[in-house]
């Protein structure tokens, strides 16, 4: 239920007008059950669900006829007690892959943690959020990947605190500026929280200007001395309308990124996947290599595209590259995997105003220039 939008709208509805109980069934990969007791009206209890017994296995799994208790129970070895299998019809190559998803999940957010627990002997917390949380805190920086997914859970929960930016060139923009996120820390109020970001926002000021400029109510105080990165009530009004249209913009940036990986399909490139199964993209970038090529031709193709009226662009120039952080001791060579990375890399255009024929303009464009570069010699 919490894949449908605003479901928790529809569910308390139906508190309104009749006095009932109400069962919800779902994952707690997209929402922690605190989150839905925040979410829910009235008193919320959590029933959770585990894996079948072996006993509970026997019955539901569609065994075939000639299957006796040993190879029932070497059935439930293999695969396990797991709901989702007895609607696989016994197919082992599905429920494989499904078992597969579940391990490389699990897999993906061990690895995280499993450092971060290794230095848990070194942890020394420094305030109270770090002393709750009881480990190195772990803080991602989601830029501009902001309505994406990975295993039906959202960009800005896989970690503890999460920063997205709203730069002017982001899918959603409010000029500048951009959100922090983090997850329910047991132990501390969100509400705290959110207040103390409101503090070191604005210098440190327990007020802001609305609240002073109420009647009688001009006195105000500085709790400590903090920083100036508050976001305007203009810049947040762009956003609160960029948010209304969200979900058509990232629509149309799927559509064309499909344009583009049917119109490219057969050319001598790769192409950045942006939506499998396991994860969505906010389609910010269309990220392309020329495969076997160097970053001179590269440079090139960009040039020949420019002189069609076709700007594209490089995601990223890497940092020891750049003159800050040469003068800093890096050198690109001990960075072999970023330069490959970068060297052959374009950035095709990709935004919502781009029309059916822009786009169809841009791949016709490569393509021709992909042919007759051929017999360039760089």
């Amino acid at each position: 239920v919490q894949s449908v939008d605003k479901w928790e709208k529809a569910v308390n509805s139906l508190l309104v007008d009749i006095n009932s109980d109400i069962y919800i069934t779902g994952s707690n990969a997209y929402l922690l059950s605190s989150e839905l007791t925040t979410l829910l009206a009235g008193r919320v209890l959590t029933i959770k669900i585990y894996p079948f017994s072996f006993k509970e296995f026997i019955k539901e799994y569609p065994f075939k006829n000639n299957a006796d208790k040993y190879d029932k129970f070497d059935k439930y070895l293999k695969f396990g007690g797991m709901p989702m299998l007895v609607n696989m019809s016994d197919n082992e190559e599905l429920m494989t892959n499904y078992l597969n998803d579940i391990k490389a999940d699990i897999k993906y957010y061990e690895k995280v943690y499993e450092i971060v627990e290794k230095s848990k002997h070194k942890f020394n917390p420094s305030n109270e959020i770090q002393e709750k949380i009881g480990r190195i805190v772990i803080i991602a920086d989601a830029a501009h990947s902001f309505g994406a997914s990975l295993k039906q859970k959202r960009s800005g929960k896989l970690a503890d605190f999460t920063s997205f930016s709203f730069h002017a060139v982001k899918n959603l923009t409010t000029a500048e500026g951009g959100a922090v996120t983090w997850n329910n820390i047991q132990g501390i109020s969100s509400i705290e929280l959110y207040n103390k970001f409101k503090l070191y926002s604005l210098h440190g000021q327990n007020k802001d200007a609305f609240e002073k400029n109420e009647c009688n109510n001009w006195e105000y105080d500085i709790k400590v001395p903090a920083y100036k990165y508050n976001m305007t009530d203009i810049m947040a009004s762009i956003g609160l309308a960029q948010l209304k249209r969200y979900d058509n913009m990232l629509k149309r940036r799927k559509e064309i990124i499909e344009m583009y990986n049917d119109g490219l399909k057969d050319c001598n490139v790769q192409i950045l996947d942006h939506y499998k199964n396991e994860f969505q993209s906010s389609g910010h970038l269309y990220l392309v290599r020329l495969l076997d090529k160097d970053e001179e031709y590269r440079n090139k193709f960009i040039e020949e595209l420019a002189k069609q009226g076709i700007n594209c662009n490089v995601h990223y120039k890497p940092l020891p590259m750049m003159t800050a952080y040469k003068n800093l001791g890096f050198c690109i060579k001990n960075f072999p995997n970023s330069y490959n990375t970068y060297k052959n890399e374009i950035s095709l255009p990709l935004h919502t105003l781009l029309t059916d024929e822009d786009v169809k303009y841009v791949i016709d464009g490569f393509k021709r220039t992909l042919k007759e570069m051929k017999c360039i010699n760089i």
